[in-house]
């Protein structure tokens, strides 16, 4: 007899397959939000709920400041 398929969504996020492409590390501003959210929790450390959430919702912020400055000149 044929299983079911389960979907994706409803399995908790480490039972999930890694979406396609290439990972990308978290930028500084992310994790110090991902560590921000850990402490309001109660945790020492950011857990990986906290990094995904830190991925999705703050921006990266990968543009140096110097190098802005450097284009106006």
């Amino acid at each position: 007899m044929p299983s079911k398929p389960v979907d994706p969504a409803s399995l908790p996020p480490w039972k999930r397959k890694s979406p396609p492409g290439k990972s990308r590390p978290l930028s500084a501003l992310q994790v110090d939000a991902a560590r921000e959210r850990a402490v309001q929790a109660g945790r020492r450390y950011p857990n990986l709920v906290d990094n995904m959430w830190a991925a999705r919702h703050v921006p990266r912020g990968d543009a140096d400041p110097t190098q802005a400055l450097d284009d106006e000149a």
